[in-house]
């Protein structure tokens, strides 16, 4: 298997470097499976299992919004549709910290920041909105085969238990490692100051894929009413939730990741109808010196695993590579991503600068957009007809998609995560604007899920140290117009659930911000039940007596 693995990587670059000038090599073969999973985490049935339901898994994160695969969706390519040109709350300012300009970034939103008691605390940058990620989220599909993993390849082989400071896998664990990021990130995953001891304790007591539904029936059967702990110790033999456990269970589950019944397969084994004739002619150009595509795109994954600098954005503005070597040459490099899938992992670079493969071949074909000391040599001006152009284009679409992918079939299947569900609170209802003509915003992010003694309610955009109430109840509108007139002004009845907040932090129009958590009973009758809610802050500058947000809806589940 090693052999025939690195025969597959030293294909199309040998093609690329000279040896077309005596005719093309063979291909390589069809790929087959990703290496081995390291000594000391051997796979299993039952560890795949457990990894697949952690992956998927949005109580994992502090705030009960975020799984490993709401930026890792299989039918795009194992990235992240949420980075796409259009979606709203997907922008990293970039290297100037300012939104609306060129080096803006399409990431990954994350989670609002928060504090351990699940409070919102409002970020400099994007105050009590989703945090976005400064790069947008890698494929997950075929990770497996990658000895470094993030952008930067900071993920190494070596995963470190992070409590003790143990070894616990000294090499070929790049997946163990990378698992483990995210979820203390309190952009991505946690919240400020999140312990794996946080994260220990929130697995042990939720239900396994609670918020998730259409969840395969294999997977039910697996669960099998089972809690965390009693799936732990079928895996591991004892109940214990801890870090390095995590990490091997998802990495394990990751490794079942790997799409290799793509149509550029077929043709590797032989079958030269595979590909059309345009498809054909793409290939061609992709080998070609012209274009010299395959010197990093090396071989039946697509890659040759390396780290370059081709012009995307300056340099300076993210230094990927030498933030973990400091070697100057590593200035601006980033990961080469295999290409399988590609035509459904857009927008594309860890920029998310172009959302289609036309404009990326365009973007090679004129030598990149910036240079630099260390420029890969091979990005310059290639001079490709749009002819050429066409054909390399239908190359890298169709030839390199695993169908089982796009249907998300097979090891890709997956039930649908609470963020894509019609779970979510939705906001009905005019607002009423304050001080400024500032319309405080709602944000009612958390699931509705009976038990969950986190769900927070915030609101921004509203006026900073003015005092606020979130007026809670099982009917639109208990009180008449509107809630009672703000519940008799904010007083309040006692036959409406309300949460007084107080004073909203941040000084002037717009800039207050606060929120609340609101404890659901772990009361079955509650299920299918409603909760309407509904922001008020006192500001004489609106009008009359309060601004208001819009109200929310969300039903109990």
């Amino acid at each position: 298997m090693k052999m025939r693995f690195s025969l597959a990587l030293a294909f199309l670059a040998a093609s690329a470097a000279g040896a077309l000038a005596q005719g093309p090599p063979p291909p390589p073969p069809p790929l087959g499976p990703p290496p081995p999973p390291p000594q000391g985490n051997p796979s299993s049935a039952a560890k795949i299992a457990l990894g697949r339901l952690l992956f998927w898994d949005e109580q994992l994160s502090s705030t009960k919004t975020m799984a490993c695969a709401t930026c890792h969706i299989p039918e795009r390519g194992g990235s992240d549709p949420r980075s796409d040109f259009g979606q709203q709350g997907n922008i990293h300012p970039g290297f100037d910290s300012l939104f609306g300009t060129p080096d803006d970034v399409h990431g990954s939103p994350g989670v609002v920041r928060s504090i351990p008691n699940g409070q919102f605390s409002a970020s400099t940058t994007f105050g009590l909105r989703p945090q976005v990620t400064p790069r947008k989220a890698p494929s997950t599909v075929n990770a497996a085969y990658s000895p470094t993993l993030f952008w930067d390849g900071r993920a190494n082989g070596v995963l470190v238990d992070p409590l003790t400071n143990n070894v616990v896998l000294n090499a070929g664990a790049a997946l163990e490692n990378q698992a483990l990021g995210p979820i203390l990130d309190n952009g991505e995953m946690g919240h400020v100051g999140r312990t794996w001891g946080d994260v220990s304790a929130r697995i042990a007591a939720v239900r396994p894929l609670a918020l998730a539904t259409n969840v395969p029936a294999s997977w039910t059967s697996f669960i099998n009413n089972r809690d965390y702990p009693a799936i732990f110790a079928e895996v591991f033999g004892t109940p214990d939730i801890t870090a390095p456990r995590i990490a091997m269970a998802i990495a394990t589950y990751e490794r079942t990741l790997f799409s290799n019944q793509a149509p550029i397969d077929a043709f590797f084994g032989g079958n030269q109808q595979a590909l059309t004739q345009l498809e054909l002619q793409g290939q061609n150009v992709f080998i070609s010196q012209q274009a010299s595509c395959a010197v990093c795109h090396a071989g039946n994954l697509f890659t040759n695993q390396t780290f370059r600098y081709i012009g995307v954005r300056p340099q300076n503005e993210d230094v990927g590579r030498f933030a973990v070597t400091n070697n100057p040459a590593d200035i601006g490099r980033m990961r080469v991503p295999s290409l399988r899938n590609v035509e459904l992992r857009g927008p594309f670079f860890h920029t998310g600068k172009f959302m289609t493969l036309e404009e990326v071949v365009d973007f090679y074909n004129r030598g990149g957009d910036f240079n630099g000391p260390n420029k890969d040599p091979l990005i310059r001006p290639l001079n490709l007809t749009q002819q050429q152009r066409d054909a390399l284009v239908a190359f890298l679409k169709r030839p390199l998609t695993d169908p089982r992918v796009v249907s998300a079939t097979g090891p890709f299947e997956h039930p649908t995560l609470y963020a894509r569900s019609p779970r979510q609170p939705s906001t009905f209802g005019a607002p009423t604007a304050g001080s400024g003509g500032f319309i405080p915003r709602m944000v009612a992010l958390s699931p509705a899920l009976v038990g969950n003694d986190r769900f927070t309610v915030g609101v921004e955009g509203a006026l900073g140290g003015g005092f606020a109430g979130l007026v809670l109840d099982v009917v639109a509108n208990p009180g008449g117009a509107p809630f009672g007139e703000a519940m008799s002004y904010l007083g309040f009845s006692p036959a409406t659930r309300y949460r007084r907040v107080g004073l909203l932090s941040g000084i002037g129009a717009g800039q207050g911000w606060g929120s609340t958590v609101v404890p659901i009973a772990n009361d079955p009758a509650l299920v299918g039940t409603p909760l309407y809610g509904q922001w008020f802050v006192r500001d004489s500058g609106s009008g009359g007596r309060f601004s208001a947000s819009a109200a929310f809806e969300v039903t109990h589940f």
